[in-house]
């Protein structure tokens, strides 16, 4: 038996189309069927893939006068983890319900400081009776009250998704047969929702700044906090709607790992994800120490825009760097 009928024979004992073990492998669909109409071979490090995903040596493959399987010893491996139906919908059912939570904390965060920057500028206005350090106090009492709310829906839900941490990892699992056709047809199913409400929630995030904006007409230091209390609740709103439809599609894409939750995408995010969060610690501390030596609260906020603009910039840069040291592996 030659090598193509040999990956016909073992593909479709596992229930797997020609699409679904080319993900496996990081391969196209068009390489594996090449592969078994023998018109192309697969190189060395495909072969080693395919007898370990397979579990058979890698001489069966290869030696056409092998006909009886020769199964290895997986005991000493890990066992890669098999997802039914049932699972797959109880985990896209639980993100459902995590988007929402998690996209009510994030709106939580976002607005916090609304209150503080207003009442700060209320104390410029005379004839308004609170001074600046009950300003200061009340404002930094809701800053930390809707930060303090929205801290335990994270660590909740973070929690509740601890037993599908695996999903998001370098971790061997597999779809049931028929499972991953069912997650595709949800996909298309959600596909204009998910798109349309991308486009709302794009345009929220790019227009809200006019309200800061129309300011440049006004000296008034008050109406220059609420236009960018609104700047910051129709944003707020933005990255809410961002939140909701994204995890929930996500949690589909990790299934399938197709998208950013291919093999390959989850080792380029574990290397990016230290990179991000000092970069976001860094922004952070830049806000802060300009906002304090300064006073410019109404204007040290760019800093976050400035940061989410490079930030893009900066994971791409990451990404040419990690394919080149691939490539020269």
């Amino acid at each position: 038996m030659i090598l193509a009928d040999k990956i016909v024979k073992l593909r479709k004992r596992n229930g797997w189309s020609q699409e679904e073990l080319a993900n496996k492998i990081d391969v196209s669909r068009q390489a594996v069927s090449k592969w078994e109409s023998a018109s192309a071979i697969p190189s060395l490090e495909k072969i080693l893939q395919l007898s370990e995903l397979f579990g058979v040596t890698s001489d069966y493959l290869l030696k056409d006068e092998i006909e009886d399987e020769e199964f290895v010893d997986n005991t000493n491996d890990l066992e890669i983890k098999r997802i039914s139906i049932e699972e797959a919908n109880h985990y896209i059912e639980q993100r459902k319900l995590a988007s929402w939570r998690i996209a009510v904390a994030t709106f939580l965060c976002i607005i916090s400081p609304i209150t503080l920057f207003i009442l700060g500028a209320a104390t410029t206005i005379q004839n308004v009776v609170i001074n600046d350090t009950l300003a200061v106090i009340i404002g930094f009492i809701v800053l930390f009250a809707l930060i303090l709310c929205a801290i335990p829906i994270y660590i909740y839900c973070g929690f509740k998704n601890a037993p599908y941490a695996f999903l998001e990892k370098s971790v061997p699992f597999e779809l049931e047969y028929g499972v991953s056709g069912i997650l595709r047809e949800k996909i298309k199913a959600n596909r204009n929702r998910y798109i349309i409400s991308n486009i709302i929630a794009s345009c929220l995030c790019v227009f809200s700044p006019i309200p800061l904006i129309l300011t440049a007409f006004t000296e008034n230091e008050l109406i220059v906090m609420i236009m960018l209390g609104v700047t910051m609740l129709v944003a707020g709103i933005g990255v809410f709607i961002f939140l909701v439809v994204g995890i929930q599609n996500a949690s589909m894409q990790k299934l399938l790992k197709e998208g950013d939750y291919t093999l390959e995408e989850k080792r380029k995010t574990a290397i990016k994800e230290p990179i991000a969060f000092v970069y976001w610690v860094i922004i952070i501390a830049i806000y802060l120490a300009w906002s304090f030596l300064t006073d410019n609260w109404h204007i040290t906020w760019l800093v976050f825009a400035i940061g989410g603009v490079l930030f893009p910039a900066l994971m791409a840069i990451c990404n040419i760097f990690i394919d080149k040291k691939n490539k020269d592996k």
